[in-house]
């Protein structure tokens, strides 16, 4: 049934309906629906009261005074928080640094030097723009080949089929970014182990949104965004995660002086701090780093087993609206109808989908477009209903027919 009152009737058996009053309205009254947080999460009150009282006490009374008293430690701080929160990581791997792609540069770069003698890195040919740029990029630099596994939505026998023993990496992401399919990140990097080679993972549609197991998955090295299920706001920091095993001989390109041994040492010349922390590079971005610690304690709060179920159950809903209204108009699904295999978010397919997708923005909708013919349909757990997700497929229907 997609009927008004079985939208009705899914709302108030949710679980999470409260959360939605934790977040800042959408004073807006032409907005029908927000399904685009999987581009940019919706912001918390408690950000915008954690940034006042930032601004006013910790910076405006204590002023230098808060470095040794409360910022220095915040990236390892809300970085293993997040990684039990949210990423399956024990302690001490996990930290908050720069924007995803000087994270993944970092990773990437630490990985090919931890295999030397070996000159190819792999990724696939639909992977997000900064991962494919940057893989282009190191190769150059490192005078490495790229090995491309073409096509999304990528499989172990994919990784099979392309990654061999000159394979110094494989840069994946878990969860595809135009079709929302879930990789089997422990699957492909215990294929990657045996070839000899090292992971990084690319969790940016994952994180907040999935439950992601990377201890028990055997991952070498990810990076992440939080401004998407997470809700820290534009521009927040990113985070990057190192297994343990590697901390003895992880170097990172971007040597800094809040990854250094001794911070205030001012030495003549770079010692890395231990562990997680010489991942860092210069002084850590405080005031986005308050949106990732307070959207990080939401999805605590919340349990993210029950933030996947609910995304589950609104990929359902969307895949069931999709084919009673939306199919006889010349809309297919390009995401995967397991609900094992599909992300936080369902993509569909039309031949017009760029001028209709401005079209649906114009009149309230606010979701995706991905080349060449792709309408996300973002479903945030914490903050998209499923009377709110019924009413922007009504008006989809409406707009194409």
């Amino acid at each position: 049934m997609t009927t008004l009152e079985e939208a009705a009737r899914l709302d108030a058996a949710d679980e999470l309906a409260a959360f939605r009053d934790r977040f800042v309205p959408i004073t807006d009254p032409g907005v029908v629906a927000y399904l685009d947080g999987n581009s940019l999460g919706r912001p918390l009150r408690a950000t915008a009261e954690r940034l006042q009282e930032l601004v006013a006490d910790q910076w405006g009374a204590r002023l230098i005074r808060s470095w040794e008293e409360r910022w220095l430690a915040l990236p390892e701080r809300i970085g293993d928080e997040l990684g039990r929160v949210a990423l399956g990581a024990a302690p001490g791997q996990t930290i908050v640094a720069d924007s995803t792609s000087v994270c993944l540069y970092k990773t990437l770069r630490a990985a090919a030097a931890l295999r030397p003698g070996r000159d190819e890195i792999v990724t696939d040919s639909a992977n997000f723009p900064s991962d494919r740029f940057l893989v282009e990029s190191v190769a150059a630099e490192l005078g490495h080949t790229v090995r491309w596994i073409e096509g999304g939505d990528v499989r172990p026998e994919d990784v099979a089929a392309v990654a061999g023993p000159r394979t110094a990496a494989v840069v994946l992401s878990h969860v595809d970014y135009r079709s929302a399919a879930i990789a089997d990140l422990a699957g492909i990097t215990r294929l990657v182990h045996d070839r000899g080679a090292l992971t990084v993972w690319d969790l940016c549609h994952s994180v907040g949104s999935i439950p992601v197991e990377l201890d028990a998955g055997g991952a070498d090295f990810a990076v992440g965004c939080t401004y998407k299920f997470l809700n820290a706001g534009p521009g927040a920091p990113a985070f990057l995660y190192v297994n343990a095993r590697h901390h003895a001989e992880f170097g990172q390109p971007i040597t800094g002086w809040m990854g250094a041994a001794d911070t205030f040492g001012m030495a003549e010349h770079y010692v890395p701090a231990p562990g997680i922390r010489r991942a860092l590079s210069g002084t850590p971005p405080v005031l986005g780093m308050v949106g990732v610690q307070e959207g990080v304690a939401l999805l605590a709060e919340a349990g993210i087993e029950r933030v996947r179920a609910k995304a589950v159950a609104l990929g359902r809903w969307v895949l069931a609206l999709a084919d009673e209204w939306l199919a006889p108009l010349g809309f297919t699904v390009a995401s995967p109808r397991e609900d094992a295999r599909r992300g936080g978010h369902v993509t569909l397919r039309h031949s017009d989908a760029e001028r209709l997708s401005r079209v649906l923005i114009e009149h309230g909708v606010l979701i995706d477009f991905r080349r060449p013919d792709g309408i996300r349909v973002g479903l945030s757990p914490l903050t998209t209903g499923f009377t709110e997700v019924r009413a922007a497929m009504d008006r989809i229907r409406e707009l194409a027919a």
